[in-house]
């Protein structure tokens, strides 16, 4: 059985190993390259402050590289017994390097290698989170350039309001998917800034140069303050959090519009057979199950930072224990939110839309505001006009005028889906996706 890196005679309590390591080795294989792309960083820079020989870096260099291409291609494997995949990886490089492998830890704590792990991990799921969000918001740009001229009723208080057009509803959802790239990109600034070399959270006696290591990782910075840096566990894990709930959110809304926009009731939309479920004793239903699971995964992703506050915001500075927990929620949470924009931009682009809507002699009174417009733009006082055409709605004598003509920015006649685009491209080209992708092949070379 393999030794803990911090026991020394005393072999703990089994039933206490299995409570304390919990699910920390099934999600730590989520975290495996991440762990050997920074252990590479650390000891190219542990060579250059002298406490590894030129020879003893690149022994080191060539069997954590092998090491990483397993990881890459999930097949590493955290062994019973071993308690984490930092564990893992300095006995895998024992076993083959003797006791090199057993020096890759100086300078470092557990604390500052899952710290930094965790924000590898986190900034190339922003990556995959960011990727995806733009897919579904070009498929909503697409749908509303398409439908531009499609009226269909607005509502406030769920009672038909004003005229829409599904320009307008599937471009909102495009710019409010913009917005919450503003709030991921806030997030990867937070989390793009390299914990290591606090090792527990007090720094070193090792002459550490962090800057090099930042460097390396593609950091913007480094945590300056060294108990800062641990005091960012949970903090980072939380404003990250923040963003997904954000998409998830904008995602939820979308997912109960679509739900009800197809059923019978509305029939505003109609979604494509193969992406509907049926009833084992009705066979007339065409289920909404996707939209319906959408938004039920992504108000539960709402939840995130608010269960990470819980186990995180009663904590004094240092570490403890209990931010272990976090990762429960924490990873998995990426792949669930991916796999809801994946499934949101497949149907987004296939839904079909009534045309015919406003045939219905039950939306006329939606035309109403347009109706006193006209008057106050041929001279009627304001609340003269509303007077009297709220009478003609109520004697059943109002005729309605369906030829709009609204021109200002962001209105039916003007969308500003290129504005929307483009605010979308600015976010995402402030991302540096590809000064960290230079810099961790740059390591792996």
């Amino acid at each position: 059985m393999a030794q803990k890196l911090w026991e020394k005679n005393v072999r703990v309590d089994k039933e206490v190993e299995v409570f304390t390591v919990g699910q920390d080795r099934a999600l730590d294989l989520y975290l495996a390259k991440y762990d050997i792309l920074g252990s590479m960083a650390h000891i190219t820079m542990l060579q250059q402050v002298n406490l590894l020989t030129k020879e003893e870096l690149d022994s080191l260099l060539i069997e954590m590289k092998k090491l990483y291409a397993r990881a890459d291609k999930s097949a590493f494997v955290i062994e019973e017994g071993v308690e984490d995949i930092h564990s893992q990886v300095e006995l895998d490089l024992t076993r083959t390097l003797g006791d090199i492998g057993k020096k890759i830890h100086s300078g470092r704590s557990r604390n500052d290698q899952v710290l930094l792990d965790l924000k590898l991990f986190t900034r190339a799921e922003i990556k995959t989170l960011v990727d995806n969000t733009y897919q579904l918001l070009d498929a909503l740009l697409i749908q509303s350039d398409t439908y531009k001229n499609v009226l269909l009723p607005g509502y406030t208080h769920l009672q038909v309001a004003m005229p829409s057009s599904f320009g307008l509803w599937f471009g909102a959802y495009a710019e409010g998917l913009a917005d919450d790239l503003v709030l991921m990109r806030a997030a990867h600034k937070i989390c793009n800034r390299n914990p290591l070399g606090s090792a527990a959270g007090y720094g070193s006696s090792f002459p550490l140069d962090r800057q090099t290591t930042t460097d390396l990782l593609g950091f913007d910075s480094m945590n300056y303050n060294v108990v800062y840096a641990q005091m960012g566990r949970g903090k980072m894990e939380r404003t990250v959090g923040f963003a997904i709930a954000g998409i998830a959110a904008t995602l939820a809304k979308l997912a109960f519009d679509a739900c009800l926009f197809n059923c019978q009731n509305f029939n505003f939309i109609k979604l494509p057979d193969q992406f509907t479920t049926g009833s084992s004793i009705m066979p007339h239903k065409k289920n909404p199950d996707v939209f319906e699971l959408i938004r039920s995964k992504c108000n539960k992703l709402q939840t995130l930072p608010q269960q990470i506050v819980m186990m995180s915001n009663n904590l004094p500075s240092g570490y403890f224990r209990d931010l272990q927990v976090i990762k429960e929620i924490f990873i998995p949470a990426f792949q669930e939110l991916n796999d809801c924009l994946i499934m949101a931009t497949h149907i987004i682009g296939r839904i079909k839309v009534n045309e015919h809507i406003l045939d219905d002699k039950r939306y006329d009174a939606m035309f109403s505001v347009e109706e006193v417009n006209r008057l106050v733009l041929a001279g009627v006082p304001f609340r003269d006009a509303y007077k009297k055409v709220g009478l003609e709605i109520e004697a059943g004598n109002f005729i309605p005028n369906k030829n709009l003509h609204h021109t200002h920015q962001g209105s039916i006649g003007n969308l500003q889906n290129d504005r929307i685009r483009e605010m979308a491209n600015q976010v995402i080209a402030d991302f540096p996706f590809l000064h960290i992708a230079k810099c961790e092949q740059n390591l792996l070379k």
